[in-house]
């Protein structure tokens, strides 16, 4: 899990260095494809990257040991987003759920991939999960 111990804050470093006006599922595709692309960039690292996902994903307590830093990066995620959605009632919740819907895709990424042995693309998936999320993640508040 070494290699997983500072994803959390790069991926909330990365929300923070994204233009303000960027869209949320923008913003968010790319927090994500700072750690994916750790995951898959290189072929000896991949390899060995993908063999640790895999023991993480099927190892109960390592599983929930990562699912506990995915609560703290959820919260991390939520309150830089929150500094660039619109002001409003329901503004923290929408952070939060926004946090929660990218930590969710990138969980489902990095479990394609282990399912896959690596035959799938991280990049691809991450940029077609978040296609899938993007209309939930852009909704602004005020046409409702």
């Amino acid at each position: 899990m070494q290699f997983l111990s500072g994803m959390g804050e790069a991926m909330r470093a990365e929300l923070a260095a994204r233009p303000a006006d960027e869209s949320p599922s923008v913003a968010l595709r790319h927090t994500v494809q700072v750690p994916v692309a750790e995951c898959a960039d290189r072929s000896d690292h991949a390899e060995r990257a993908l063999r640790v996902v895999r023991l993480i994903l099927r190892t109960p307590a390592l599983r929930a040991r990562f699912l506990e830093r995915q609560a703290q990066w959820r919260d991390d995620l939520a309150a830089e987003l929150a500094h660039r959605l619109p002001p409003g009632p329901d503004a923290e919740l929408r952070a939060r759920l926004a946090a929660g819907m990218t930590l969710t895709a990138f969980d489902t990424v990095l479990q394609r991939w282990s399912d896959s042995d690596g035959g799938e693309d991280p990049a691809a998936l991450t940029d077609r999960a978040f296609a899938l999320l993007a209309p939930a993640l852009d909704a602004d508040e005020r046409a409702r």
